[in-house]
């Protein structure tokens, strides 16, 4: 197997898969129970969570274990509108935000709220600009992704928090950092968001656990995402994924302990594919591959589900588009414009520590043989 499919999920190492049996067998006990072992589970949450606040660079107070991106986002989302709810119902967001952005706005849309849109160049960018003309005194939120999760775009979130400071503007600061958390420089401070979407199982953590960034002072001004027993501060009940939140830590001290050797190799391999890859006739590059661990590339008239599948059956795991499509034509590269055969032709591949040149040099010959076995698309 040649796995090239990184942006939609990583394999978890033996040390992270040891520290979650570790928690369900040894460290079982409910965290909210008042004797030894629970107490036990309930200090190992907790250092857990100081583990993973540190390495965004925040508080453990300002981190709240979700089970996944999707629904650190939806929080996020509906935290913001709470805490905006006398001023206004205008949200600005972007067209290549992932799905568990951009559907909660539609639903939104139809239901009294205003959402502003806006679109990427061809190039894949959305500027700090675009937001301040979108501004106005009813916005309640911004959501701008910090890593696109097709094209590997960086969105400028510090000037966009700039923007927002230097308007006055009372609307909060999200953004889905799922794709750039341990792989781009990020924290609260740089960045200045207000809200800060994570997810394990992007950076060699287990699925079923993420996390979501609330800065401090917005705590006590919006309500519970889920009620019940109190838990995460009162602010989403239910007993905590022990295991997962294990594993979580544990992938982010791996990953942040060897952060510059892991970016150094990611970058390498992503320059070398696109050096090895743009080498076929006809294929091209999509977005701006900011980010070091994903491309974005296209072969016009040759319809990516097509040689997904062909490449897949060689061994080969790379993607038309986001995992989470489903196989669905990508509203990302829609949003791009690049034409009907590029659009149809686009394939994202991905990169983490385990990726040889060697693979992309299969890849590569893998490409080629379909390019020149196949009849393109008129």
């Amino acid at each position: 197997m040649h796995y090239f499919d990184y942006a939609a999920t990583t394999p978890v190492s033996p040390a992270v898969a040891g520290a979650m049996v570790e928690a369900l067998t040894t460290q079982f006990g409910n965290p909210s129970a008042q004797y030894p072992l629970g107490r036990a589970a309930r200090d190992a949450v907790a250092a857990h969570r100081a583990v993973i606040a540190g390495a965004l660079g925040c508080t453990p107070e300002e981190l709240f274990f979700t089970s996944c991106g999707t629904e650190s986002d939806n929080w996020a989302i509906q935290a913001a509108l709470y805490y905006g709810r006398h001023r206004g119902k205008h949200i600005i967001t972007t067209a290549v935000e992932h799905s568990a952005v951009l559907e909660p706005c539609k639903f939104l849309a139809q239901n009294g709220y205003e959402v502003t849109v806006l679109k990427p160049d061809r190039a894949g960018r959305i500027t700090a600009e675009q937001v301040a003309q979108a501004l106005r005194e009813d916005t309640v939120l911004v959501s701008v992704m910090s890593v696109n999760n097709e094209t590997g775009n960086v969105y400028p979130i510090a000037e966009i928090a700039r923007v927002l400071k230097e308007r006055r503007s009372a609307a909060l600061l999200h953004t889905d950092a799922v794709q750039a958390f341990l792989k781009v420089p990020l924290s609260p401070a740089d960045c200045g968001a207000d809200l800060i979407s994570l997810s394990a199982h992007k950076i060699g953590g287990p699925k079923g656990i993420g996390a979501l960034y609330i800065r401090s002072g917005l705590h006590s001004k919006i309500i519970p995402l889920l009620h019940g027993g109190g838990q995460e501060a009162g602010l989403r009940s239910g007993t905590e994924a022990t295991g997962q939140i294990a594993g979580f830590a544990k992938a982010v001290e791996l990953r942040a302990a060897n952060l510059e050797q892991i970016l150094r190799h990611t970058r390498a391999m992503q320059d070398y594919a696109k050096e090895r890859l743009l080498s076929i006739p006809t294929m091209e590059l999509l977005g701006t591959p900011d980010a070091p661990h994903v491309l974005c590339m296209t072969l016009p008239g040759y319809p990516s589900q097509n040689l997904v599948g062909d490449l897949g059956s060689q061994g080969f795991c790379l993607s038309a588009g986001s995992a989470c499509h489903k196989g669905k034509p990508s509203h990302v590269i829609a949003a791009l414009n690049p034409g009907k055969k590029k659009a149809a032709g686009a394939f994202r591949i991905s990169f983490g520590a385990r990726t040889t040149r060697e693979e992309i040099d299969l890849l590569y010959e893998a490409l080629l043989a379909h390019k020149n076995t196949r009849f393109p698309m008129l």
